[in-house]
C-alpha cells in the first residue's frame, strides 16, 4: 500500500480549498479564542492553524501576517460596533450621548461579544502591532463615522474624547475590574455617564 504523499508548505491542498468558507470561518473563530486566551504576543499563526484543523499555510493563504489575522479578526468581532454609529447619531442630537453609551454597554454586557472584545483591549495594551490595528479600525470605522453626524468644527475632536471617556470606563470595569464601577448596575452607569458623552459631542 503506497503511503500519502506528504504536504507541501506554502499552498493549500486542493482539498483546503474545498470547503474555503467553512476552513475560513474555523480560522476566525479559532484565532479569537487564541488571541482572548494567550494575548497577540503568545498566539502564533501555527497555534491557530492547530486549533482550527487547518494547515498554517491556509491561514497565510487567506490572512496573510499575524497581524492581519489578529485585524480580520477584530473586524468579524466589532461588526456590531462597526455598523452602529451612523443609527446612533441618527435623530435628534440631545438624546445621543445616552444612545451611545447604551449601546456601548450593551455590546460589553453580552457575553456573546465581552470575550472577543477584552482579547482586542489586552492585546492592544501589551503590543504596540495590536495596538496600531485598534487604532486603525476605531479612527477609520467608528470614530470618523461618528464625527461626520456632528456638524462642529471640531468634531472629530469630540469623538474621540466621548470614545476615551467609555473605553476608560470599560477598563476599570471590565479589565481591570475596580470596585464599586466592576459589580455596579449598568443603567445607573450609563445614567451617569450619558450626560458626560453628551457634552463632548454637542455642547458649545
Amino acid at each position: 500500500m503506497t503511503s500519502a504523499a506528504p504536504r507541501r508548505r506554502g499552498r493549500p491542498s486542493r482539498t483546503d480549498s474545498a470547503d474555503a468558507p467553512a476552513a475560513r470561518d474555523r480560522i476566525l473563530a479559532a484565532a479569537r479564542e487564541e488571541f482572548a486566551e494567550r494575548g497577540y504576543d503568545k498566539t502564533s499563526v501555527r497555534g491557530i492553524a492547530k486549533a482550527a484543523e487547518v494547515d498554517p499555510a491556509l491561514v497565510h493563504h487567506y490572512f496573510g501576517t499575524k497581524e492581519q489575522v489578529f485585524e480580520a479578526s477584530i473586524a468579524v468581532a466589532m461588526g456590531p460596533v462597526l455598523e452602529a454609529p451612523g443609527s446612533i447619531v441618527e435623530g435628534p442630537l440631545d438624546g445621543v450621548g445616552e444612545r451611545l453609551a447604551r449601546f456601548f454597554f450593551g455590546i460589553w454586557e453580552t457575553p456573546a461579544t465581552r470575550k472577543a472584545l477584552l482579547a482586542i483591549v489586552r492585546s492592544a495594551m501589551n503590543n504596540e502591532a495590536a495596538a496600531g490595528v485598534f487604532r486603525r479600525i476605531i479612527s477609520a470605522q467608528v470614530l470618523r463615522r461618528i464625527a461626520g453626524q456632528v456638524d462642529l468644527s471640531d468634531a472629530e475632536l469630540r469623538a474621540e474624547l466621548a470614545a476615551a471617556q467609555l473605553v476608560g470606563i470599560a477598563m476599570l470595569r471590565y479589565v481591570i475590574k475596580v470596585e464599586p464601577l466592576a459589580s455596579a448596575d449598568p443603567e445607573q452607569i450609563i445614567q451617569r455617564v450619558a450626560p458626560v458623552i453628551q457634552s463632548h459631542l454637542t455642547a458649545p
